[in-house]
């Protein structure tokens, strides 16, 4: 299975989740309502239109005579729609490593015809190196086993192989300087990394820049965060906090539009990838 067919589970599982909240709603039932004539709780059915959980056949079926969709292709179309969106993704064989909340973003990462990112800390887990990666896991996970550090290695270079996939997604990605000037490993390693960045920086479908320090001040003040835009036209773009032990994924229209002025401005006063990539060589004669 490839990674945009297990994304777009993800994608599925809140597609339908949206469509059951508006036909409920249109009902005028009350999540517990709801809940009731499914024999699960109010925050179950909460979860369900969020579509953070799998959905079970005859869940949806009594759902839907429950909100009066008795047209039968309408009903076939959404309960297609559960079956796919309960197919398990390529991650799932890493979920020894990899936290529930996390899955959630890989899933939606996978789907995305659109991502933009900013980078404050590192580089991009789509654009680091194995070397680089490993350096970075094992800084933030100090003690742990070296299986461990390797399998989540691993789990990074398989989300990688996205931006080279028969539907790769346009990446537009902003690294502060801050990002490139922390060493991770040691020389040889940030000397591959910036190679990396240089190389990868030419394909079609990546559009790399860098917010150089001599701007001083910059769009990018609150930290880190990540834009994910879908092919689906009824699915919102959604925005990716993410936090040490959890992340937070902001959908809400007015607060997606400020990520979306300050993602904009980064990329207007950054210099463009020509430039960044001038940038990074003269980089590289530092290392």
């Amino acid at each position: 299975m490839s990674a945009s067919e297990s994304g777009g589970s993800v994608v599925r599982r809140i597609l339908l989740g949206s469509q059951l909240r508006r036909l409920r709603e249109s009902r005028g039932i009350t999540r517990e309502a709801a809940g009731y004539s499914i024999r699960a709780s109010e925050s179950k059915i909460s979860r369900m239109e969020l579509g953070r959980v799998s959905f079970k056949a005859r869940d949806v079926a009594d759902l839907l005579t429950l909100y009066g969709v008795s047209d039968e292709q309408e009903r076939e179309a959404l309960l297609g729609l559960a079956k796919e969106a309960n197919v398990a993704g390529w991650w799932h064989s890493y979920s020894d490593v990899l936290p529930g909340w996390f899955q959630t973003y890989v899933g939606l990462e996978g789907a995305a015809s659109l991502l933009r990112v900013y980078e404050v800390q590192f580089v991009h887990g789509l654009l680091q190196t194995e070397e680089y990666a490993h350096a970075v896991v094992s800084r933030g996970m100090p003690g742990a086993p070296a299986a461990e550090i390797q399998r989540r290695v691993a789990l990074r270079q398989e989300r990688q192989k996205l931006l080279i996939s028969e539907r790769a997604p346009q990446l537009h990605c902003v690294l502060d300087e801050a990002a490139l000037r922390r060493p991770y490993g040691g020389r040889s390693v940030m000397r591959g990394q910036l190679k990396h960045l240089i190389d990868i920086s030419e394909r079609p479908n990546v559009r790399l820049q860098v917010m150089p320090f001599n701007f001083g001040g910059h769009a990018g003040e609150s930290g880190a965060f990540t834009m994910l835009r879908f092919p689906e036209s009824d699915l919102s773009d959604v925005v990716y906090l993410e936090q040490l032990t959890s992340a937070l994924y902001v959908d809400k229209p007015e607060e997606v539009a400020q990520y979306e002025r300050a993602m904009e401005r980064l990329q207007e006063d950054s210099p463009d990838p020509a430039e960044t990539r001038d940038l990074l060589r003269g980089l590289l004669q530092l290392t």
